[in-house]
This record gives structure tokens, C-alpha cells and sequence, in this order.
């Protein structure tokens, strides 16, 4: 889509008039004078969530156990509200866990290897967590990782060549773990173009959502994936340590979870306390231990406003607002050594944008000294992401105009170079 933009502040006030998703921003804890860029790390809180999480602690202080009667079934009536996000029916989700427990689960579950295909299809450039999952199952299955986990080399460092993928889809790969949005560099990978590979194959797959889910509309009754995993606290802003997803296609439901937890047991048994698993047959059926329901109930807050909005809405302003801040980084500070190290089609590009520079680590420290809060993350990124629901174009001019000053003044070179648990 072609999109006509001007440099001036005028134009960024006048987007911001005509931004439709204008009165959301209210909805959300934004700061007096800070500019809020990394939601896609950690999403700001919610009057929503907020609401959300105050009737959670009203509900128990009133009900105390009998809280149960009326919450029995709320991590099913999360994953229905999330659906809409992903296109699957609402029994294939439950809301649970972690993005990492979400992993073992799924893999433990699906991964059932044999002398010939034994090998799980991963990349080098998701997130480690998903990687110290997949190399800690095949340890636990006998296989030594440098032999069962078959690893996709980015040729750039930067992006995922999904040809590459496809290509190493060999007779020996059991199963494939791949990000939907590179953490890095916010490329979009064709889910269905290395699904309906994978498939063709005979091999199962799943996806990480972590940056993808909130940002990224997907359709999984199109796309057809065998399971999915991902984490709420990103741009869905239910909270930091928030409770995670999963997803399982219909057509696994009867498979034995690999970690099975009593809350996981078919509902009418559970209470009956045996020591035979009995497995629901439906995505809650991978649950394992009690609900987090104080962990849960932001997320239920935040759900609501995504489903009055709709993903397409979203979208549409996350690609515009990004699609500015990527114009104003060429036309601004393209000179002072910024780069643009994501991928500028639409359908290729995540929710953040992707700014390389040699000083971004003290970069990214001179941006906080200025009330900006970037993201970092190494050899050179500087992760920004101006979300649809809060962030304004008014303020990715500020952020812009603030990145040229500290390249033209070198306010950066006051800061120092070692690097800190936290930028």
C-alpha cells in the first residue's frame, strides 16, 4: 500500500485528529511526559486490565472457595475470548502456563520419534527460550541435541529465508518450532506457504506467537498448524509475567498430554481425585496445575478491548504508524548511520520496527535520559514499537526528532558501553 507522509509535526497532530483508534489511548496508563515505545517487550497496563484484576480480588475476598463455582471453566472462556485473534475455534485454546511449559507441553505431546525420523526443524534466530525447550526434550528422549535438532542458519542474521526452511524438510525431521515475527527483526514468516510444506512432508509444526499475537491478524483454520504457543504480556498488555497460550488443532485432542496435571483431567472425573488420568479432549485438556486466576485476569481486561476494536483495525494502524516511523528514520537520520534492519512490505512486517546503529546500546540509554523508552537488544538493535492502541504519530516525530539530536550532538557518549542486565 502506498502511503504519502510529510516530515513536519503539523502532518504528525493532523494523523493523530484523523486517527480512528484515537480514544483508545485512554484506556491506557500512559505516562505524563514519557513516550512509551516498547510494548512489544512489555505492553503498559490498562484501566481495562486494571478493572479486570480489582473484580478477581473482590471475587475472592467475597467468595473465598466458592470463587471456584463461577471460575471453574476461566481459562476456556479466556481462550474463547482470544479466538478471534488467531481464527481458531475456541476449544482449541486454553489459557495457561508459560510460553516455555507451553513448549515442553506441546512437544512432549506431539514429538514421538522413530529410527528414521527422529530430527525436530528449528532456526537460529527465535528467541533462546524456545531453542533450551527443544534441545532439553531431545535430551530427555535419549538424543543428543547436535544430532536431533536440525537448525535453519540465517544467511544475514537478520532474516529467515522460509525456501531454506522448506529445503531442510527432510524425510529424517519429526517436527518444526518456528517464531510467526522475529524478535529482532519483526519479519513475518508465511505461515501457510511452510505449514502446507510441512504437512506435504508428513512432518508436524508449531508456532511461536510471542511477537506476533495482538499485532499480527492470523487465520489458523486456514492456516491449519498443528499447535502454537505464546505469551499475553507483549502486545496483548496483560501484565508482566502473565499467563501464557496454547493452541491445539482439533485433530490432536486425542492425543495423551506428554504433562499431564489434574487440570487437565476430563471435568467430570476431576473432583473425584483418581489416580488414572483422564484426559478432556479439548485444548483444556493440556492444562496441568490450578489456574493462575490473579495472573489470568488482566489478560480477560485487555481481551475486551481487542474484540471491540478487531485485529483489521489494528493492523491497519500499526503498518501506518510504523510505515511513518520508517519514513521519517530515511528521510531524518538515515544520514547519521540509522538503518531500517526489518523488512518494509506490509505482509513481511511485524509490529515493531527494527532501527540499527554502531551506538544503539548508548543510544537506547540516551533515549531514556530524554523519557523515551526504547528496547535493546544486541549487537545493534534498537527495537521500537509504537502501538496502535496508545501510541500516537505525534509522538514518533518527537522520538525521531530526539534520535537526530542525540546522533548530531553525541549526547550518546555519555554514557558508557558495558553492558547492564537491563538498558
Amino acid at each position: 500500500m502506498e502511503r504519502i507522509f510529510q516530515t513536519d509535526s503539523a502532518f504528525a497532530k493532523e494523523m493523530d485528529r484523523k486517527d480512528p483508534l484515537k480514544n483508545v489511548r485512554d484506556r491506557f496508563y500512559v505516562q505524563p511526559g514519557e513516550i512509551y515505545m516498547d510494548g512489544n517487550s512489555l505492553g503498559l497496563a490498562s484501566k481495562d486490565a486494571e478493572k479486570a484484576l480489582l473484580n478477581m480480588l473482590d471475587i475472592w475476598k467475597k467468595e473465598g472457595i466458592k470463587l471456584w463455582d463461577a471460575l471453574f471453566h476461566y481459562a476456556g472462556k479466556l481462550g474463547e475470548m482470544s479466538a478471534p485473534l488467531i481464527n481458531a475455534y475456541p476449544d482449541e485454546i486454553v489459557i495457561t502456563g508459560s510460553t516455555t511449559t507451553n513448549i515442553h507441553q506441546c512437544i512432549s505431546t506431539l514429538y514421538k520419534p522413530t529410527k528414521d525420523r527422529y530430527k525436530i526443524l528449528v532456526d537460529d534466530l527465535n528467541f533462546p527460550t524456545d531453542r533450551y525447550a527443544i534441545d532439553s526434550q531431545v535430551r530427555l528422549r535419549g538424543y543428543d541435541p547436535s544430532e536431533a535438532v536440525k537448525v535453519v542458519k540465517s544467511s544475514d542474521g537478520r532474516l529467515i529465508d522460509e525456501s531454506a526452511v522448506i529445503e531442510a524438510m527432510t524425510e529424517d525431521v519429526a517436527i518444526i518450532l518456528l517464531p510467526t515475527v522475529l524478535y529482532r527483526s519483526s519479519q513475518v514468516l508465511d505461515m501457510k506457504r511452510v505449514t502446507e510444506a510441512a504437512h506435504q512432508r508428513g512432518i508436524l509444526i508449531g508456532w511461536d506467537l510471542c511477537h506476533a499475537i495482538g499485532a499480527v491478524p492470523m487465520d489458523f483454520k486456514d492456516v491449519d498448524p498443528d499447535f502454537a504457543v505464546w505469551c499475553t504480556y507483549k502486545y496483548l498488555s496483560a501484565g508482566p509475567g502473565s499467563i501464557a497460550g496454547l493452541y491445539m488443532n482439533r485433530k490432536h485432542f486425542k492425543e495423551t498430554p506428554g504433562l499431564a496435571g489434574w487440570w487437565g483431567n476430563k471435568d467430570d472425573t476431576q473432583f473425584e481425585l483418581k489416580h488414572e488420568f483422564e484426559h478432556q479432549h479439548d485444548a483444556s485438556g493440556w492444562q496441568i496445575g490450578s489456574p493462575s486466576f490473579l495472573a489470568m485476569a488482566p489478560l480477560e481486561g485487555t481481551l475486551t478491548i481487542f474484540n471491540e476494536i478487531g485485529m483489521d483495525k489494528i493492523r491497519e494502524k500499526s503498518l501506518s504508524i510504523t510505515a511513518y516511523l520508517m519514513y521519517l528514520i530515511d528521510e531524518k537520520l538515515a544520514k547519521y548511520g540509522y538503518t531500517v534492519g526489518n523488512p518494509r512490505e506490509d505482509s513481511k512486517r511485524g509490529g515493531h520496527v527494527c532501527l540499527e546503529h554502531e551506538e544503539a546500546y548508548r543510544i537506547c540509554k540516551a533515549l531514556k535520559k530524554n523519557n523515551i523508552i526504547p528496547d535493546f537488544r544486541e549487537p545493534n538493535v534498537i527495537r521500537l514499537a509504537p502501538i496502535a492502541l496508545y501510541n500516537t504519530y505525534e509522538e514518533v516525530h518527537t522520538l525521531v526528532a530526539t534520535l537526530e539530536d542525540i546522533a548530531i550532538n553525541k549526547t550518546y557518549e555519555e554514557f558508557s558501553n558495558e553492558r547492564t542486565l537491563v538498558v
